[in-house]
């Protein structure tokens, strides 16, 4: 089976660092897209940064300059990034995929999420 496995999240003080990752196991042909979302309490899930299929990037204004998406093709792993981050950047972070177990059944996937939390 396919699953995405996030981590690195945990607490940091305004203006530090996290890099989030999240693999890709099981057996597959191919992931389309990659991407990171985030849900704050009260909020609806949004995107943060994301990979197209052509390998262009797309990020919310609010991270833009600040937080850089990634992917190593070989270890089936996406990267987000996340510099000089801020109290408003605190949520749930998922990964998502688009992945095809064979090239006629492509699904979309979703890791559990993992926490982040900004604060001094």
């Amino acid at each position: 089976q396919v699953q995405l496995m996030e981590s690195g999240g945990g607490v940091v003080q305004p203006g530090g660092s996290l890099r989030l990752s999240c693999a890709a196991s099981g057996s597959f042909f191919t992931i389309n897209t990659m991407g990171w979302y985030r849900q704050a309490p009260g909020k609806q899930r949004e995107l943060v940064a994301s990979f197209t299929s052509s390998y262009t990037t797309n990020y919310a204004d609010s991270v833009k300059g600040r937080f850089t998406i990634s992917r190593d093709n070989a270890q089936n792993t996406e990267y987000l990034q996340m510099n000089t981050l801020k109290p408003e950047d605190t949520a749930v972070y998922y990964c998502n995929a688009e992945i095809c177990t064979e090239w006629y059944s492509c699904l979309e996937y979703w890791g559990q999420g993992t926490q982040v939390t900004v604060s001094s």
